[in-house]
């Protein structure tokens, strides 16, 4: 099946230009040019990916980003102009997955929603399908994590960091092993986005209080700042 992309974006060459390199690989794009639209186009198709600029016109990303994340766990993507940290920050706290400053090169572009579309629909964390820790469940097959068999949602990222602790389980993790591991190399963002990211995957997992020890088993045991 041919996978589905929203594009949100208000300038209208970028636009054109992205759509272009994900419809070479076979995506079928659907375009949106302010927030408004992209809601609209949202609630009418179903699509596996979520690309989204931030300074747009009727509705900002960064709402489009929160009003998404509150009905669905879709991969997002957000693509800026916008490069201090905080802002990047914001989107990852609002729950985006994967964060592009421009200008970027949009076949670069397809090739990381690429491959965050892997990791999202369970092509890392090979071995073992099931993976047990007291209450939490962790099917890798069928990319569900359920504590006492109640189903937790997770953002595509925050089901790769689980994965990342899991995989890791004893072992004294550094914040740079953590942003290599889980964000890749060529990744430029600063230790808060991993502060940020367990800190959320954390509130949705202490839902039980001996969770805490669970964490603490994954390798959550960050060396001192100096």
């Amino acid at each position: 099946m041919r996978r589905k992309v929203l594009l949100v974006e208000d300038d209208e060459l970028i636009r054109e230009f992205v759509s272009d390199y994900f419809k070479k690989e076979a995506w079928e794009v659907y375009e949106a040019q302010h927030g408004k639209m992209a809601m609209e186009l949202f609630a009418l198709h179903p699509v596996d990916l979520v690309v989204l600029d931030i300074m747009m016109p009727e509705m900002d990303g960064w709402s489009v980003c929160r009003k998404i994340r509150q009905q669905s766990d879709i991969p997002i993507m957000i693509i800026t102009a916008r490069v201090d940290d905080d802002d990047q920050l914001m989107g990852f706290e609002l729950g985006a997955d994967e964060y592009v400053t421009k200008p970027f090169s949009p076949k670069v572009l397809v090739a990381r929603a690429k491959a965050l579309m892997k990791r999202a629909e369970g092509s890392i964390g090979r071995g073992d399908d099931i993976a047990q820790f007291g209450a939490l469940t962790v099917n890798k097959r069928a990319h569900t994590v359920t504590i006492a068999g109640v189903p937790i949602s997770l953002t595509p990222k925050e089901y790769e960091l689980l994965l990342f602790f899991i995989k890791h389980e004893g072992t004294v993790l550094s914040r740079d092993s953590i942003l290599n591991g889980v964000w890749g190399m060529d990744y430029f963002g600063d230790h808060r986005t991993v502060d940020t990211h367990v800190k959320k995957l954390r509130a949705k997992l202490d839902t039980e209080q001996h969770l805490i020890q669970t964490m603490i088993r994954f390798g959550y045991k960050f060396e001192a700042k100096r």
